[in-house]
């Protein structure tokens, strides 16, 4: 380090460098300053000195080979003024090595790669002026929507698995042709989708009906029901779409994840905007349509120069995790039916609005799960908390009250907790060492707990409190995703995925939706078994 960085660090409050956040790693504010004789970054004549600026070009390597994140690469400019000179080097010359080096990682990311040079400009003035502030906001929404690496959905009667190099299986209910097979048959093995040859798929979403595939080049592909919602009253969509479509309404937008409510369906684009479809004319989502619209609308408001990195959809609302410069945040807009909205209270909200009291909690978001009544969130320092309509002890409170704002679950306070996920009236949540924990409503044998979990050996008990799913504890391998089924007419299955590539399924299992066929009178399964399938 320079002269003026050289030394012990003082207890001082954090700042921000950048906008980018003091959450995980914090920056300096101030320094003890202790004069030295030597200047190292800047070399001397003392032996065995490295000079960085004689040699810039190494450091650059270092610093992008090594995939730095965006707070490290800020905290080397806060306290070393080396790395705040422009470097001179192209394609910027007035750029900082930090920045550079930003710039270069964001570059060999795949959603950053076809994008023009104007198309990079607009997204780093959107994300707030900084490389590294885009460079944080790829990775975010990368890890959210596990981009390029392989996932499973638990649907509405029906299942679809994507692998690591983007193959697609999907199995279980037909009835719409959601299955993307060509045919309205049932299938209780998973079946590769061999229309999609030569496309990577790279995420997956479901509804009742109906699935879309979103591609590596942002592509949408969608089957079953031919409509991006149902109607508020009776059921829209008449013609069944049998083997995957490219969605032409979306053939100029760069998607990179889906979320389908039961009202509506939202897109996310590698920008970070959100488009929506659907709802009709009571403009619900901000915007009037007619029922069968099928063309996006861009959700106004809030967030129209905010950049979002993962969005969620509930029953008849969708949650949006943003990525402000400053600070991650949440904004909600809905139904405000049961406070699932986590403003305080149960009105309906027609355009995105902050959820604030995560600023009370001092809790930063780090991803969001929409449950089809209630919501969940996993911060940045590993708590969890949840809110909405607490039916059957799905917040996981210890009772069936409904929350209006975001609650810490406290039973969860000795777990770091890295992913969460809901369903109808059920939560998982997974720790950072693979531990899984489901509370809520136990039918169909959707929380993975065994028969001597309840006294009385009921393996549909609910439970109002976070309890460890011990049948989901594998040697060698830990679970990383869980997905449930998010629909009030579908009794819940539920999937867990782990580090090693395999998938366990368990709960309700009628229609092949476990991947395998049941035993004559079965309906369901209580133990996670796996699936004959690699996502490795």
């Amino acid at each position: 380090m320079d002269a003026t960085t050289s030394g012990t660090f003082s207890q001082t409050p954090t700042i921000q460098y950048h906008g980018i956040p003091d959450q995980p790693l914090a920056l300096v504010s101030q320094l003890q300053i202790f004069q030295r004789q030597q200047r190292h970054c800047y070399g001397d004549s003392t032996p065995g000195e490295f000079p960085l600026s004689a040699n810039p070009s190494i450091v650059l390597h270092v610093l992008t080979d090594c995939n730095l994140d965006p707070q490290d690469l800020a905290k080397l400019e806060a306290t070393c003024s080396f790395f705040r000179q422009p470097a001179n080097f192209a394609p910027d010359n007035e750029l900082s090595i930090s920045e550079l080096a930003a710039f270069l990682m964001c570059r060999e990311r795949a959603i950053f790669k076809p994008m023009t040079e104007e198309e990079r400009g607009a997204l780093k003035k959107r994300c707030g002026g900084s490389w590294k502030l885009v460079l944080r906001f790829l990775k975010i929404g990368e890890a959210c929507y596990r981009r390029e690496k392989s996932q499973a959905i638990a649907g509405p009667g029906h299942s679809v698995a994507v692998t690591s190099k983007g193959s697609v299986y999907s199995f279980g209910s037909n009835s719409s042709g959601q299955l993307g097979h060509g045919t309205l048959d049932e299938e209780y093995r998973p079946r590769l989708i061999r229309s999609l040859q030569g496309i990577r798929i790279i995420q997956a979403a479901v509804g009742a009906g109906r699935t879309m595939l979103i591609s590596d080049t942002g592509r949408v592909y969608a089957f079953g029901k031919d409509s991006f919602g149902d109607a508020e009253y009776g059921v829209q969509g008449t013609k069944h779409v049998t083997a995957p479509q490219l969605v032409e309404s979306l053939k100029d937008t760069f998607v990179v994840q889906a979320a389908i409510g039961n009202f509506f369906t939202a897109i996310l684009s590698r920008e970070g905007k959100v488009y929506t479809f659907s709802w009709g004319s009571d403009a619900k989502l901000g915007h009037q349509t007619e029922p069968n619209d099928v063309e996006p609308h861009p959700l106004l408001g809030a967030l129209e120069d905010i950049p979002v990195v993962q969005i969620a959809a509930g029953f008849c609302y969708l949650l949006c995790l943003a990525c402000q410069a400053g600070v991650m945040s949440v904004y909600s807009v809905g139904c405000g039916l049961g406070g699932k909205l986590g403003h305080g209270s149960r009105t309906d909200e027609k355009q995105p609005r902050l959820i604030e009291h995560f600023q009370t909690l001092r809790l930063q978001p780090k991803v969001v799960a929409a449950g089809a009544w209630h919501a969940a969130v996993v911060g940045y320092d590993g708590r969890v908390c949840t809110w909405g309509w607490g039916r059957y002890g799905c917040l996981g409170h210890g009772n069936e009250d409904c929350e209006a704002t975001p609650k810490v679950v406290e039973a969860l306070s000795g777990v770091k907790a890295v992913h969460v996920a809901t369903g109808d009236y059920t939560t998982f949540v997974v720790s950072d060492n693979g531990d899984v924990y489901s509370f809520g409503c136990g039918e169909s044998s959707s929380l993975g707990h065994s028969t001597t979990a309840d006294p009385q050996g009921n393996r549909h008990a609910n439970f109002l409190s976070p309890e460890l799913v011990t049948s989901l504890k594998y040697p060698n391998e830990r679970v990383v995703q869980i997905s449930l089924t998010n629909s009030i007419y579908w009794n819940a299955h539920t999937f867990a995925l782990t580090d090693k590539g395999n998938l366990y399924a368990f709960g309700s299992g009628d229609k092949g939706q476990l991947g395998t066929e049941l035993v004559a009178h079965q309906s369901e399964r209580a133990n996670p078994e796996r699936i004959d399938i690699d996502l490795s």
